[in-house]
């Protein structure tokens, strides 16, 4: 039978403060510090199992656990949550760079382009922040964290190193530099005026050291050894040049006794494949030698091989920009102790003579950079420029002129003693020899080359019919006939001398014998195919187009017309190897 309820439930529990029924004897309970589940043990320890009550003890025990444990993961959670709030609501942090420490718990810092005294969080450690460190910064601009050092930032090239160990950076010339300081990564790295290095995001202090951007060396080329005595029938352009480039360099106590300024540059002009390149290139190798010599040290050259075309670009600024590298490389070299040499081949295609006009040509800025940057040059002793060109009369009066170009060198075409000298450089004293020539000199193979260099010389310069090769029709209205002899130059007698080889190299293969040699039929037929190809000459009767090889004055001249036998011309067609 079920037990009856009694209906005074208020009697269950004695009432607030009645005396004699509180089980603690105190009139209030009060908040204590113990856990639920520990009271339910003492009452389940204290119980006896045979109580009735004992397994609602029990099970109010369990009870208790999954409370308290759900009450912990709830907790838990709403935390995270709380958490996760708290970041999403706080304002975020702002990025400083920082400068050092003043004073302690004070920080110098830079925030864009300002700078700031903030304090610093006690809990950082001091010790662990770098100058040009990123630091994170709170609304009162307090230093809260450390970031390390930053890895972005702008590259700038370095002006100066100053005594203090700042640097004067600034990314072109002519812009405005600024000063910063060096981070500790960098501490007593040997930078020089050239270097790069990459600037924090401030731009306050340079963090990372590159080295010097190479874009000089786009231009550098390595010098063979070439001896004046490989530069063959050009005795009066190279004595020239001595004269104005070696001599300041090996006697500057003369020059500086009769206070003559050494040469800036110099203009080798003439017909092409006349040597103007290579003479370029010999002199650079030529005058570092003896001024290695002359002060006792080595003094190596730099050769800066510019193409004129090379540099031109479509986009504005481009090829300013390029002259002012070409211009800014050289004199870091020369700083360095180079010989600097800033060669510019085919120099009319940069540096033509301004215009006016409702269009822009690129001349008209070009030419006034490369002005400004000869001026530059002025102090710097160790620098020359050497201007080429086929066209002269295009370049510019104002790069010309005195203290700029100062000498004007024609390189022109070879005489009879001069073709023969270029013939001995590229037949060398150890190039093989048709065997029948040997036979004929008895086997003294230098006597058939000396037989061999006089034949070659022979049949370039006979005036027969067969060697005619242009009309030249005068204003008076005499005509001149031009042979092969005066429109020879050193880059076709090396061509004869290559095709005179490839015929010797022919022959041993088709022999299966490595006895054949050069023979005076081969070098013949080489001389007459370079004529008969036509493909060194203009293909046109344009008088401007072959006014560039010749050297009459075109004010005195009518017309041009080559003269091109027909079928001689389809038979070297068909003999070419």
């Amino acid at each position: 039978m079920p037990r009856k309820r009694s209906s005074k439930r208020e009697n269950d529990i004695p009432p607030k403060g009645a005396p004699g029924d509180d089980p603690l004897g105190e009139g209030e309970l009060i908040e204590t510090p113990l856990r639920a589940r520990a009271l339910v043990d003492e009452l389940v320890e204290k119980t006896s199992p045979d109580d009735p009550r004992y397994p609602y003890l029990l099970l109010l025990r369990h009870q208790v656990e999954v409370d308290e444990r759900q009450f912990n993961e709830a907790r838990k959670v709403i935390g995270e949550l709380e958490e996760a709030y708290h970041k999403l609501t706080s304002p975020a942090n702002r990025i400083a760079t920082f400068l050092g420490s003043p004073a302690p718990g004070i920080a110098r810092i830079a925030v864009g382009e300002s700078e700031y005294y903030a304090n610093i969080d006690p809990r950082l450690d001091i010790s662990e922040l770098r100058v040009g460190c990123s630091v994170r910064i709170n609304e009162a601009y307090a230093v809260v964290g450390n970031l390390g050092a930053n890895p972005t930032g702008p590259i700038v090239k370095v002006r100066e190193t100053l005594d203090d160990g700042r640097l004067r950076v600034g990314s072109e010339p002519g812009q405005i530099t600024r000063i910063v300081l060096r981070g500790e990564a960098l501490g007593e790295a040997p930078l020089k005026p050239g270097d790069e290095v990459r600037l924090d995001p401030t731009a306050h202090v340079a963090l990372e050291h590159f080295q010097k951007a190479e874009v000089a060396d786009y231009y550098f080329e390595k010098i063979p050894e070439i001896p004046w005595s490989k530069i063959g029938g050009q005795e009066e352009a190279i004595r020239l040049i001595r004269d104005t480039i070696e001599f300041p360099l090996l006697y500057p106590e003369l020059y500086a006794k009769f206070k003559k300024k050494p040469l800036k540059g110099i203009l080798l002009y003439g017909p092409p494949g006349c040597g103007k390149t290579l003479i370029g290139k010999a002199t650079a190798y030529n005058v570092a030698r003896e001024y290695s010599a002359r002060v006792g040290r080595d003094v190596r050259e730099y050769f800066m091989y510019i193409s004129g075309p090379r540099i031109l670009n479509m986009w504005l600024g481009e090829s300013e920009r390029m002259v002012r590298e070409i211009f800014a490389a050289a004199r870091e070299r020369a700083k360095e102790g180079f010989l600097v040499f800033v060669f510019i081949d085919e120099a009319e295609a940069i540096l033509r003579t301004r215009t006016s006009g409702r269009y822009l040509n690129i001349s008209n800025t070009v030419v006034p950079q490369f002005s400004a940057e000869m001026d530059g040059l002025v102090d710097l002793d160790n620098v020359v420029v050497i201007l080429t060109s086929n066209r002269p009369d295009y370049i510019d009066p104002a790069i010309l002129r005195p203290e700029r170009i100062d000498r004007k060198v024609k390189v022109g075409r070879p005489d009879r003693k001069a073709a023969r000298d270029i013939f001995a450089i590229y037949l060398t004293e150890d190039t093989p020899l048709d065997p029948a020539l040997l036979e004929e000199f008895g086997g003294d193979a230098a006597a058939a080359r000396e037989a061999l260099l006089d034949y070659a010389v022979d049949r370039l310069w006979r005036v027969e019919p067969e060697t005619e090769f242009l009309e030249v029709h005068l204003v008076s209205g005499r005509v001149e006939t031009l042979y092969w002899k005066d429109l020879v130059s050193g880059a076709l007698i090396m061509s004869a001398v290559e095709r005179a080889k490839d015929f010797a190299i022919r022959r041993c293969i088709e022999k299966g014998s490595e006895r054949e040699g050069i023979s005076r039929e081969d070098l013949d037929e080489a001389i007459r195919l370079e004529y008969r190809e036509n493909e060194i000459f203009p293909k046109s009767d344009t008088q401007e187009d072959w006014l560039k090889l010749l050297d009459y004055d075109p004010e005195n001249v009518a017309a041009v017309r080559p003269i091109r036998p027909e079928k001689d011309y389809a038979a070297a067609h068909r003999s070419i190897i």
